[in-house]
């Protein structure tokens, strides 16, 4: 070990469109799975029936049809090259107008499928996370607000149209000319990880999400087709990428079985991750880098979103599932995190009662967009636009945690907002002093 250079496994070319580089994906099917339909949530509930989607269609990680990116030895360490989630769609400017005008159908870009040598179903995919890196050539971020009509979010009908911050990095820092008088620290970190889902995994998602689509009462959107439009199956060509356009899933949940879009803060660097392997191979696929993220990613283009280069260790823990009684994956985190004090959290509360003064029973969901709203109530004070702090929410290190279950009606959820990212004092001690705060990027009308 140290004898030899780190490889780099798959390498993408920031200047050329991702659906042209044959080792990114962002469509997945089976061979034996047709008529697939995908649930789509939300953090605030189910989209209402002919609104926009939250999460618009991404993609599933890997299955059989996509081919192969590349091979990795059992054990070995190997970096991976990324686009950015949107596949390079969103530029550093100060007009939201590409976030307005996203083509959804064009996003997730994942680097892999892996083949990693030895891998067979039952086994355990232990995936350290060993560091996580922009591109030098491109040290910086965005987080977006998508258009109510493009995309949505957790806050879209308070909030519909379309913003942008820029977020300069600085070594472990960030800051932004949209968001001003902040600077934190990134928890460097993958959206997307996992292992390919197996068919018959695949028609296991089909049966209980279509079952969701039959049986619900609500007005609302529960479920997407695949999206043969704009489909990039890797080196797939001719019959089979169209039948991976025609059969192929999205990642817009995780789900149980493998991982996937899970969206977690403190899967940073030192990390270690297990994964299921459902198929020969385990066909790992990785994408979706943050800079930051906030607990909930409220925004939903609410990371630091970026470009960059992750290292990961790859390894099989043969008949691990059995081993370990494993129905969804496990993480340990890593040693590395922004810390502040724990009185240094200024707290907000939120509980099951909406912004109309509905009473819901036990909506967690609900708790934590009121803690949210109360959040942005408070910061709105100091000079801040609503849609500067809802930017700021979704990517700067906030705790979301749940504060109680069990005390009907009401679900208790609470926002805890590190008062040292900003450069004045934001403590509850009175009346609060406007500052100049500038604007974040907003569409051209």
């Amino acid at each position: 070990m140290g004898l030899t250079e780190i490889r780099t496994a798959v390498k993408v070319d920031l200047k050329k469109p991702a659906d042209q580089q044959p080792l990114l994906h962002v469509r997945s099917a089976d061979h034996t799975f047709i008529k697939h339909l995908l649930t789509f949530f939300r953090i605030d509930g189910i989209q209402t029936a002919g609104a926009p989607l939250h999460n618009p269609p991404q993609m599933l990680l890997t299955s059989p049809t996509v081919p192969f990116a590349a091979k990795v030895k059992d054990g070995e360490i190997f970096k991976v090259e990324c686009v950015d989630w949107t596949g390079g769609q969103i530029g550093n400017n100060d007009s939201a107008d590409d976030v307005k005008n996203i083509d959804l159908t064009k996003i997730h870009y994942l680097s892999g499928p892996f083949e990693v040598e030895g891998a067979e179903p039952g086994d355990v995919l232990v995936v350290e996370i060993q560091d996580v890196q922009p591109f030098q050539e491109q040290p910086w971020g965005f987080t977006g607000v998508f258009d109510k009509d493009n995309g949505g979010g957790f806050l879209d009908e308070i909030y519909p149209n379309a913003a942008k911050a820029i977020w300069d990095f600085e070594g472990i820092f960030c800051s932004s000319r949209h968001v001003p008088h902040l600077r934190f620290p990134g928890l460097i970190h993958p959206g997307i990880l996992g292992c390919a889902p197996s068919a018959e995994i695949l028609a296991e998602w089909n049966r209980r999400e279509s079952h969701l689509i039959s049986t619900t009462d609500l007005q609302r959107i529960v479920a997407q087709p695949p999206q043969p439009q704009n489909v990039h199956a890797g080196s797939a060509s001719g019959e089979l990428k169209e039948k991976v356009g025609k059969e192929g899933a999205r990642t817009i949940p995780g789900r149980p079985e493998h991982g996937g879009n899970c969206d977690i803060k403190n899967l940073s660097r030192g990390s270690k991750v297990f994964l299921p392997i459902h198929v020969p191979g385990a066909k790992f696929s990785v994408g979706d880098l943050h800079f930051s993220q906030g607990d909930g990613e409220i925004s939903f283009c609410g990371a630091i979103e970026m470009a960059g280069v992750i290292t990961l260790k790859l390894s099989v823990m043969k008949s691990g599932m059995k081993d370990l009684d494993m129905k969804s994956p496990l993480f340990l985190p890593g040693p590395v995190e922004p810390h502040y004090g724990p009185s240094r959290y200024l707290t907000f509360e939120g509980f099951s009662v909406d912004e109309k003064g509905v009473q819901h029973y036990m909506d967690a969901t609900v708790a934590y967009r009121q803690a949210t709203l109360r959040c942005i109530e408070y910061l709105r004070r100091y000079g801040y636009s609503d849609y500067q702090v809802y930017l700021m929410l979704s990517c700067a290190p906030v705790q979301g945690h749940v504060g109680g279950l069990v005390d009907i009606p009401n679900a208790c959820m609470t926002l805890g907002l590190p008062m040292d990212i900003f450069d004045f004092d934001i403590s509850p001690t009175g009346p609060a002093k406007k500052i100049e705060m500038g604007a974040c990027a907003v569409a051209s009308k």
